[in-house]
């Protein structure tokens, strides 16, 4: 398995990874501007991209992923929930779906909170083993924070839905699963969000203080209380991204 991490403007991490043995690739949260990028390590690595694949409607950065999807002859993919957000066709994906790239097993979870349409990538390895070996949460689960619930929908109704997706569906996996967000600090993403790119499940338990509270309303009041505010822009950028 190769794998790329790249520190974009607005604090964006994005990333390629995938089978160099058998030449497949994905390419996820790709910032506008990037693309080059993406095509020269697809060239260095000698595998095609076959995913270009955004974690959600960003509202921070313009996207670069159709751009590149359409230069590399990828699909661009998105929750299938965003076909009522943007307006133009994508590739849908749905909770439990397995991306098969190689050696490499990408199961699609959908994690509502951030956005309605976000979703994560949970990452096997089968040359390694069996179970999960990382999980890219997007802007879900940050390392020290938590995605803001406040630009998809009703903050508190939002930030409940994010309550409920890290309980069920992103806290359940071993402490030794590796995670790797979609933002480092300097975002406008979450608060507190530590400069470290990567981190996992179980020091995230221990020491995100959010995740500490375990009880839904204080969870949501607190995540209300600490909201950063909105990113610069954010209505264009939305714009730019869903039309």
């Amino acid at each position: 398995m190769f794998f790329r991490q790249r520190l974009a403007k607005e604090a964006t991490l994005s990333y390629f990874f995938g089978c160099g043995s058998k030449g497949r690739g994905i390419a996820v949260d790709v910032v506008e501007g990037d693309e080059e990028w993406f095509l020269e390590q697809a060239g260095k690595e000698g595998v095609r991209i076959d995913y270009v694949i955004d974690t959600h409607v960003h509202a921070d950065h313009v996207s670069g992923g159709r751009n590149l999807a359409a230069r590399a002859g990828a699909p661009y993919a998105l929750h299938e929930s965003a076909a009522g957000i943007v307006r133009y066709p994508f590739h849908p994906l749905r909770e439990g779906d397995v991306l098969g790239e190689g050696n490499v097993r990408i199961r699609i979870l959908h994690t509502p909170g951030h956005t309605p349409d976000s979703l994560c990538l949970l990452v096997t390895d089968l040359r390694r083993g069996e179970e999960p070996w990382f999980l890219l949460t997007g802007d879900t689960l940050f390392v020290g924070a938590v995605g803001r619930p406040d630009l998809g929908g009703s903050s508190e109704k939002m930030a409940g839905l994010l309550f409920e997706t890290l309980r069920e569906k992103i806290l359940v996996f071993p402490d030794d699963l590796e995670i790797f967000p979609g933002h480092a600090s300097g975002s406008v993403c979450a608060a507190g969000i530590s400069g470290k790119p990567s981190s996992t499940i179980g020091f995230e338990k221990r020491f995100n203080p959010i995740l500490k509270i375990s009880d839904r309303e204080s969870f949501v009041r607190s995540l209300l209380r600490d909201i950063p505010e909105r990113p610069a822009e954010m209505e264009s950028v939305v714009r730019r991204n869903i039309e």
